[in-house]
C-alpha cells in the first residue's frame, strides 16, 4: 500500500500546470508584490520563449548558434566570473592575451616570438570599433595640437554600406561620417573614391572585410597604395582601421595570400568579431593593434581598487569571463586546420545554395564568390512580387531571410540574403531550396485565384445589374482586375520591411 502524505499531496496540487500561476497574467510592467516558486517562474518564462524563433533557422544573423557539448559546460563553469577582476581571475587573463596574441600573429601584426601584442577583448566588434575609433581620434588630436592647427572637426572616410556602429561611433563621439554613395552593381566602397574624399582632418579610412550586405571583401590594398601616394603627396599620414567583423575569421584560412592586415603599412588596426565566424556565442569581438604606438597610452585606465594595478581599455566595466574562454576553447580545439575545414564547408554549402537559386531562373545573384560565405540575390522581375513577400512567406516554413533595399545611391535594389553558418548543414541547404521554390509557386498562383474569383464575382454582379432596364455597367477584364489586386497586396507589403542582422 502506498501512504500518501501530505506533502506529496501539496506538490501534486500545486505542479505548475495545475496551479494558479498559469491562470493569471504574468507581470509586464510592475513587479509582483507575492514571490512564485522556482519552477513556475521557470515554466511561465519557458513556454512565452516558445515563440521565439529558432535561432538555427535565423539565416540573417552572422552570429554562432550552436558549440560543443564541452565548450558550453565550460561556458556555464564561468559565466558567474566578472572578467575585469584580472587579480582575482588571473587565469583568464592569461586567456584572453593568448588569444590576442594568436589573433595578431594571425593578420600578420609585426610581433616578435617574445613579445606580447597590443589588443583587447571586447563585447563584439561594435565595442572594438567604438575603441579602435577613438585611438585614431585621439592620436590625430595630439598631432593637430602639437603643429598648433584646429583639431575640432575630425572625419572618417567609409563606403555607404558599413554596419551601423559607424554611425554610432559618428555620432557618439562627434565624428563626421564621409561615406562613399554605392552604385547599382557595385555595393562596396570604391578605394579611388575614398581615396579622393580625404582630406587633412580625416583620422582614418575605415575599409570592411566582409560587407554586411553582400559579404563581398573590400580592395585594402588598393585603398593602401591610393593612400600612401596620396600621404606622400600632401605630407599626411592618414591611416587604415579593417573592420574584419565577419570575415576576420575567414580570409585567413581561404584566402592567406589576400593582402588585407598588417602586412599593409598603413593599416594601424583591426577589429573581428570573435561570435562570428570566430565561432562563439555572442557576444564578443576583438580589438587588434599594430604597435603599442597605435594606441595612445593616455586611453588606458589603471585601477587597484580590486587588487593590483590593472590597465583597462573598455567602454564598459563588468564582463563575463565565458566568452573569452569560450573562444579560447575554439583556438586550441580547432587549430588552423579546423578552422579553414570549417569555412570550407561554409562556402561549399554557400556555393551549392547559390546553384539551387540560379536553377529557379527568377534571381540575380548579388554576392561575389570570393568573400563570407552568403547568398544575396534578387528578383530578376518584381512586378508580380517583391522580395519581401518571399521573406514574408519563408517565415511560415521557420525560415528566418532578411530582405532590404540597397544604401544610397543603389536603393533601388531591393535583395533577400542568406548566411551560411558553421551549423547550416547541406541537407538544411536543400530543404530551404526546395521552400523558396514553393514559395514563388505560390506566389506566382495566388494572384491569378484571387483575380479569378474577383472577375467571377464582378461578371455575376454585372449580370444581375444589366437585368435591371436602364442600368449599364462597364466589365473589367481579369488581367485589370489582377493588377488592381496585386497593386493593393505590393501596397501592403511594402510597408513591411525585415532588418538586417
Amino acid at each position: 500500500m502506498v501512504i500518501t502524505t501530505a506533502v506529496d499531496s501539496a506538490e501534486h496540487v500545486n505542479c505548475t500546470f495545475a496551479s494558479r500561476y498559469v491562470r493569471t497574467p504574468v507581470p509586464r510592467f510592475k513587479m509582483p508584490e507575492m514571490s512564485m516558486p522556482k519552477d513556475a517562474a521557470y515554466q511561465v518564462i519557458n513556454d512565452e520563449l516558445m515563440l521565439d524563433g529558432n535561432p538555427r533557422l535565423n539565416l540573417a544573423s552572422f552570429v554562432t548558434t550552436w558549440m560543443e557539448p564541452e565548450c558550453n559546460d565550460l561556458i556555464m563553469a564561468s559565466i558567474n566570473k566578472n572578467y575585469v577582476d584580472m587579480d582575482e581571475y588571473p587565469v583568464t587573463t592569461e586567456l584572453q592575451n593568448r588569444c590576442v596574441n594568436m589573433i595578431a600573429n594571425l593578420y600578420h601584426a609585426p610581433v616578435g616570438d617574445d613579445e606580447t601584442a597590443v589588443g583587447v577583448g571586447t563585447v563584439g566588434s561594435s565595442e572594438a570599433i567604438m575603441l579602435a575609433g577613438l585611438a585614431f581620434k585621439r592620436k590625430w588630436q595630439n598631432k593637430r595640437k602639437a603643429e598648433g592647427k584646429p583639431y575640432d572637426k575630425p572625419n572618417i572616410v567609409t563606403g555607404a554600406n558599413v554596419q551601423v556602429c559607424w554611425e554610432k561611433f559618428a555620432r557618439y563621439f562627434e565624428v563626421e561620417l564621409k561615406e562613399v554613395k554605392l552604385t547599382e552593381g557595385y555595393y562596396v566602397m570604391d578605394p579611388v573614391k575614398a581615396a579622393e574624399m580625404v582630406d587633412e582632418n580625416t583620422i582614418c579610412v575605415a575599409a570592411i572585410l566582409g560587407s554586411t550586405l553582400t559579404g563581398e571583401f573590400e580592395d585594402v590594398k588598393l585603398l593602401n597604395e591610393l593612400l600612401t601616394k596620396k600621404n606622400k603627396e600632401t605630407g599626411w599620414d592618414t591611416p587604415i582601421h579593417v573592420d574584419a567583423a565577419s570575415g576576420g575569421f575567414i580570409a585567413p584560412f581561404l584566402y592567406p595570400d589576400l593582402e588585407w592586415d598588417f602586412r599593409l603599412p598603413l593599416v594601424k588596426s583591426i577589429n573581428v568579431s570573435g561570435h562570428k565566424y570566430g565561432l562563439v556565442y555572442a557576444g564578443v569581438g576583438w580589438a587588434i593593434w599594430r604597435t603599442k604606438e597605435d594606441l595612445p597610452e593616455e586611453l588606458i585606465f589603471h585601477i587597484n581598487y580590486l587588487g593590483a594595478d590593472q590597465p583597462t581599455f573598455t567602454l564598459n566595466f563588468s564582463k563575463g569571463s565565458s566568452q573569452i574562454i569560450a573562444q579560447y576553447y575554439q583556438f586550441i580545439r580547432l587549430g588552423f586546420e579546423g578552422y579553414k575545414n570549417v569555412v570550407e564547408n561554409c562556402m561549399e554549402n554557400t556555393r551549392v545554395l547559390r546553384e539551387g537559386i540560379e536553377r529557379t531562373g527568377k534571381f540575380d545573384i548579388v554576392s561575389k564568390d570570393v568573400g563570407v560565405p552568403l547568398v544575396a540575390f534578387s528578383l530578376k522581375d518584381s512586378s508580380q512580387f517583391t522580395v519581401f513577400e518571399i521573406s514574408k512567406h519563408l517565415r511560415k516554413y521557420g525560415w528566418i531571410v532578411p530582405a532590404y533595399t540597397m544604401p544610397p545611391n543603389a536603393e533601388q535594389v531591393a535583395v533577400l540574403r542568406v548566411v551560411i553558418r558553421e551549423d547550416f548543414s547541406r541537407s538544411l541547404v536543400e530543404r530551404l531550396i526546395s521552400h523558396i521554390e514553393e514559395v514563388l509557386k505560390e506566389l506566382q498562383t495566388l494572384p491569378d485565384l484571387v483575380a479569378a474569383k474577383a472577375a467571377h464575382v464582378s461578371a455575376t454582379v454585372d449580370k444581375a445589374l444589366e437585368s435591371h432596364e436602364g442600368v449599364k455597367r462597364v466589365k473589367r477584364s481579369v488581367r485589370e482586375t489582377q493588377e488592381e489586386i496585386t497593386s493593393i497586396w505590393r501596397r501592403f507589403v511594402d510597408g513591411k520591411r525585415t532588418g538586417v542582422c
